[in-house]
């Protein structure tokens, strides 16, 4: 069975920092690439950023550029998504998703077959 566990959300304030993690287990996803979202109180689910297989390619929302850093760990079979500058805009649920077979950086819900429960990230004025 996959699973994937995202760890490492809370509270901070404005312009603090937090690092999320995404442990994967049930198959390796060395071979794809692995993204994270993030969903807002009354808001849909959004893309954040994602990296290829290999971590040569990164992408992110404009709202995030600067800001955040998305990396990974194929020997531990992991996702990390490092936030600075945290702006209480940036307040939602993170999901760590992988897709099944993309190797590069999908941005769209639908190009994504595995999803983590999800982490809080709580960001206060």
């Amino acid at each position: 069975q996959v699973q994937l566990v995202e760890s490492g959300g809370g509270s901070v304030q404005a312009g603090g920092s937090l690092r999320l993690s995404c442990a994967a287990s049930g198959r390796t996803f060395s071979r794809n690439a692995m993204g994270w979202f993030r969903q807002a109180p009354g808001k849909e689910r959004e893309f954040v950023a994602a990296i290829s297989w290999n971590g040569g390619i990164t992408t992110y929302v404009d709202a995030v550029k600067g800001r955040f850093t998305i990396s990974r760990d194929n020997a531990k079979n992991a996702v990390y998504l490092q936030m600075n500058s945290l702006k209480p805009e940036d307040t939602a649920v993170y999901y760590c998703a992988a897709p099944g077979s993309y190797y590069y950086t999908p941005t769209k819900e639908s190009e994504y077959d595995y999803w983590g429960q999800g982490t809080q990230v709580t960001v206060s004025s």
